[in-house]
């Protein structure tokens, strides 16, 4: 996407300005909730595989729309994207419209399309080269990097150092547009990152997570690897029909099986 000034140049004049204290735009901490243990996240992998015919029918009587989705409502259901975890912060709580006996939240399904359509809108604008997409959950890797070698998009998943993108004097430094997160907590050096820059973040986000300086929300399971893979194949399948270019892949390509 094509912009007066580069990256680099807008950071070697702020270099040269005189020294500003200014707040911080750094995320502020946040809660323990948001951060779950490796327990809690098991069990949500856990019930995430154990959607069974009898919890896809009760969950498509439930939603209530006569407008066409991505992706049928029964796959949405089977990658267990609605499931949310027993943690429901305020920031999330608009898309929360229930939640389970086992206690975990479930997020309206027509509100995930929805928000997905407004991302997708949004990604569409930019170029592979400019948007990057960071993914330090291990569920999300395999889908991540099928993600980068369908859009071309730059991919980071076990790990992203503090300042790729903000500071000229490392070697890896880059330029990039638009940041997309699978979690915001995971994720924030990413996040906190792409925040100096005062650039767009789009994030992928759970019923645990706080959402402030997200541009677009994706609100979904972001502790699944099917639940993962299901976004990010939408994402990409989307962004290379608008780009023209030939897309393949199958939904279980990104999320493996689904029974």
């Amino acid at each position: 996407m094509a912009t007066e000034k580069s990256l680099a140049q807008e950071l070697k004049e702020k270099m040269k300005e005189p020294s500003v204290e200014e707040p911080s735009t750094e995320v502020e901490s946040k809660p323990d909730s948001e951060n779950l243990t490796e327990g809690e996240e098991e069990k949500i992998e856990e019930a995430s595989e154990k959607i069974s015919n009898k919890d896809i029918e009760e969950e498509k009587k439930s939603i209530s729309s006569k407008e066409e989705t991505l992706i049928p409502l029964e796959d949405y259901i089977k990658c267990a994207v609605h499931l949310g975890t027993k943690v429901i912060t305020p920031h999330m709580k608009k898309f929360v419209y229930k939640r389970r006996a086992d206690g975990l939240a479930v997020i309206n399904t027509i509100l995930i399309d929805k928000q997905l359509r407004e991302s997708i809108a949004f990604i569409n604008k930019y170029e592979p080269a400019t948007i990057y997409l960071c993914c330090k959950r291990e569920a999300g890797w395999e889908a991540a990097r099928k993600f980068e070698e369908l859009t071309g998009i730059r991919v980071f998943t076990k790990k992203y150092s503090p300042g790729i993108t903000t500071n000229l004097e490392l070697e890896d430094f880059f330029e990039a547009e638009l940041t997309i997160i699978c979690d915001p907590w995971i994720d924030k050096n990413a996040l906190n990152d792409t925040i100096k820059l005062k650039k767009p973040i789009i994030s992928l986000c759970d019923t645990n997570n706080y959402t402030q300086n997200i541009t677009n929300i994706i609100p979904c399971n972001n502790k699944s690897a099917k639940s993962i893979g299901c976004i990010l194949y939408i994402l990409a399948r989307e962004y290379n029909k608008a780009k023209g270019k030939e897309f393949t892949a199958k939904l279980e390509d990104f999320t493996g099986p689904l029974e």
